[in-house]
């Protein structure tokens, strides 16, 4: 089981984690979990994202201004995710979480826009993926990503809507993010999307401590558990697991230039 598996996604900045990260990576080394990418969510978060990947081999960052936290970014915020890009950090491997979100009340779209758009002027100038968010808003973030076509692209993290938005985001070259929803059967929506989606376009994650597997509800969910999302994955899939696990790792050291 060795380095099967990355998470591509997983807050390990956050608690459970915060103070038992040593004891956290080995617990997910156990289950095959080689590498983990912490995306960050604000300008606060940045210097502690940085630090983890810093200090521990199996961790990389990722940095950018979430769309859920909207009113948290100001234009300091853009200032200080470029002077921390700028210094080119060597496990800096992607922009995000960044994306749009027309989910929560009071979602200032215009503002999301607009700090959207300049992060994504950034990852194209610094020659970095990014890690998108999108919630009800599949259809506007394809545009502009269309717009901005960036030369690295990303991932559309934790992805449930149609086959057909997922094809589109496909197609402008991104990966999407498979991660705890397919356990549950009743999305049976995102398992059949799951199941239909070119393999060279899938990425694992688990959005840990957030989005617990089915029969883990409740718990805080864990970088461990993309095992699992790896086995959920296969029972929708016609290729052997072999194939599936060496086609998600390479999708992934592709996408975000691991070494």
């Amino acid at each position: 089981m060795n380095g099967r598996f990355i998470d591509t996604h997983c807050h390990f900045d956050f608690p459970p984690f915060t103070g038992d990260e040593e004891a956290s990576i080995q617990r997910a080394a156990a289950a095959g979990v080689s590498k983990i990418i912490i995306p960050a969510t604000e300008a606060d978060n940045f210097p502690r994202v940085l630090a983890l990947a810093e200090r521990f081999s199996q961790l990389y960052a990722a940095i950018g201004l979430h769309p859920i936290v909207v009113e948290r970014h100001g234009d300091e915020s853009l200032a200080q995710l470029e002077a921390a890009i700028a210094l080119r950090p060597e496990k800096l491997v992607a922009v995000g979480e960044i994306g749009l979100d027309l989910y929560r009340e009071n979602p200032q779209f215009e503002r999301q826009q607009y700090l959207l758009d300049e992060q994504l002027r950034l990852a194209k100038r610094y020659d970095l993926p990014v890690i998108l968010h999108s919630r009800r808003t599949h259809d506007k973030l394809a545009l502009h990503l269309k717009r901005h076509n960036l030369p690295r692209t990303g991932v559309v993290h934790g992805f449930a809507g149609s086959l057909q938005q997922a094809e589109r985001f496909v197609q402008l070259g991104y990966k999407i993010g498979v991660g705890g929803t397919i356990s549950y059967p009743r999305a049976s929506k995102t398992r059949d999307v799951m199941a239909q989606l070119p393999l060279s376009s899938l990425v694992l994650e688990t959005d840990a401590p957030d989005m617990p597997l089915n029969g883990y509800q409740g718990q805080p969910n864990r970088p461990e558990r993309v095992a699992e999302v790896f086995t959920h994955l296969c029972s929708l899939r016609h290729e052997s697991p072999e194939e599936i696990v060496t086609a998600l790792l390479e999708n992934t050291h592709a996408l975000f230039g691991l070494s």
